[in-house]
């Protein structure tokens, strides 16, 4: 079953690779999307930085790239690729995401034994900057989530802006969690919402009075279907609100708020996590919430606590 190129690695980049080769990424694609079932966000990324690679090493040989080619690539090889992203304006983070989908291929690759390559296993990432989250404070949430409907015409789209942030910061999701939530997922009889985060792992988070409220003004204003198996927030048109289109909505709305760059989707996420902490809630309870695999990454908002109150300490202590 070949994947729709709306989603996949395109066909004129396919064409660009041996018959073997182009046989087993159309399988690999399958592989991610229905099997290992990743968001589509990492489907993106995986399929991009195939994308890119496929046609450097194009260039690379002066030919079409085969399986024996994927076998055969040295370190030189990987490197050559890496620094070309790297001339290109590429981050350290980018690079070592890239890095990373060609590993996934590989592997696949080896693990249903259709080829084997030696080098990959010695490929050491791009250092990353250690990076804390960049959460709002809560006084720039609360503004944000009044004035969400401020620069749209239509009441509904207001309202709809209003309920995703709402939900986003309100339940700690990321914004495809919540892109992908149809009407019939909000609970009627309960205030617990089951959410279905990466990997497919499923965690539930409850629902406060404020973001139902929200929500039921948003729908009640939809001009648009709103059966249990429509999606719970939709675009002007009326079809599943597209990732761009709300991040866009945030962008124009932080402008005129004033807000900093790092008012993003995600940092609602950030924020919910950051105002629970030191509120008194506990890591784990956090780390459940956040639907976060390892304490570790939930453990980065403690660290950003401690440097707040590092800041409060130098600015308010008379010897500091």
């Amino acid at each position: 079953m070949a994947v729709s190129t709306a989603h996949g690695i395109k066909q004129h980049i396919l064409a660009l690779c041996a018959q073997d080769l182009r046989a087993q990424l159309e399988k690999w694609q399958d592989y991610l999307r229905f099997e290992k079932q990743v968001s589509h966000h990492t489907q993106r990324a995986y399929f991009s930085d195939i994308t890119h690679f496929i046609t450097f090493m194009h260039e690379h040989i002066g030919g079409a790239p085969s399986l024996a080619t994927l076998s055969d690539a040295k370190i030189r090889d990987f490197r050559a690729w890496l620094s070309r992203k790297a001339i290109d304006g590429t981050s350290n983070a980018s690079r070592a995401r890239s890095l990373s989908g060609i590993k996934n291929l590989l592997r696949w690759l080896d693990k249903n034994g259709i080829a084997h390559n030696a080098a990959i296993s010695n490929m050491r990432s791009p250092k990353l900057p250690h990076k804390l989250p960049k959460p709002l404070q809560e006084q720039q949430t609360f503004n944000l989530l009044e004035s969400a409907g401020l620069l749209e015409k239509k009441d509904w789209i207001g309202a709809r802006n209003n309920a995703l942030l709402t939900l986003l910061y309100g339940c700690g999701l990321r914004i495809s969690e919540a892109l992908d939530l149809n009407i019939g997922d909000i609970p009627v009889a309960t205030n617990q919402l089951r959410v279905r985060g990466k990997g497919n792992k499923e965690r539930i988070t409850p629902i406060i009075p404020a973001i139902r409220h929200s929500i039921d003004q948003y729908l009640s204003l939809c001009p648009y279907d709103t059966g249990k198996g429509a999606p719970l927030f939709k675009g002007a048109r009326g079809d599943r609100l597209n990732q761009g289109v709300a991040q866009k909505a945030l962008r124009d709305l932080r402008a005129v708020l004033g807000l900093p760059e790092t008012a993003t989707p995600h940092a609602l996420r950030h924020s919910f996590a950051t105002h629970l902490l030191q509120n008194g809630a506990n890591l784990r309870e956090i780390q459940e919430l956040l639907g976060h695999a390892s304490l570790s990454t939930t453990q980065r908002y403690t660290e950003l606590n401690a440097t707040e109150l590092i800041n409060i300490y130098k600015n308010a202590h008379p010897r500091a």
